[in-house]
């Protein structure tokens, strides 16, 4: 998954589900940019990491209007409610060049069937996605576009350093907030005007740390 606080999953569950994951010997799917990798209501057959560059999920509402619901990173797991329904809930395409690789849904949960502990892995791994998605619903709360991209960026920011690595287009992670572009970069100037952050190419680093 994603690292940085906005993510916090625990590391063991990762890795014995990723260990399990690569000794399988999965197959790759390499993306283009914006290349779909699967749409709603397809059927499911497979369940999907992001290994290098960055998948969007997304939904398009009536009028339509383009949501992002979230832009997973590499060591992300890609739709993973999947595994229980018979259909994708959402859109998935790449947000950037990017590499996939595949799990067959019945190998899965097989494996968890067999082995109790790599079930339990899993569960705590969606506990973790879980509270991911808790924090993006209270950021869509905070009514100031400036406090809001902030908050996100406090949440995502590394610990040690205070920069955040955009994955994927700076419009993706507006939508995922809730925001028009343009608001989502006036929000951005303004903190930058004032001295909270700094940009360096995909790269945005917090100046004054909060306490």
């Amino acid at each position: 998954m994603s690292q940085g606080p906005g993510n916090a999953v625990d590391a063991s569950a990762e890795g014995a589900l990723w260990a399990w994951w690569r000794e399988a010997g999965h197959p790759c799917r390499r993306l283009a940019k914006d290349e779909l990798l699967f749409r709603r209501g397809d059927p499911i057959a497979s369940l999907f990491r992001v290994e290098e560059g960055a998948v969007r999920l997304e939904r398009h509402t009536i009028d339509g209007r383009r949501l992002i619901l979230h832009t997973a990173g590499p060591g992300a797991l890609i739709a993973e409610a999947s595994l229980f329904t018979d259909a994708y809930h959402c859109d998935a395409s790449a947000a950037e060049d990017s590499l996939v690789s595949a799990c067959p849904r019945a190998d899965l949960l097989a494996a968890m069937a067999a082995d109790p502990a790599l079930a339990l892995h899993f569960a705590r791994l969606m506990a973790g996605q879980l509270q991911a998605v808790r924090q993006r619903l209270e950021l869509r709360n905070v009514r100031s576009a400036v406090e809001r991209v902030l908050l996100h960026l406090e949440l995502k920011a590394d610990a040690g350093s205070g920069a955040f690595a955009v994955e994927g287009r700076l419009q993706d992670v507006a939508a995922e907030l809730g925001l028009t572009r343009e608001a989502f970069y006036r929000a951005l100037a303004a903190l930058e005007r004032s001295g909270r952050i700094r940009r360096t190419g995909p790269t945005i680093t917090l100046l004054r740390r909060p306490a």
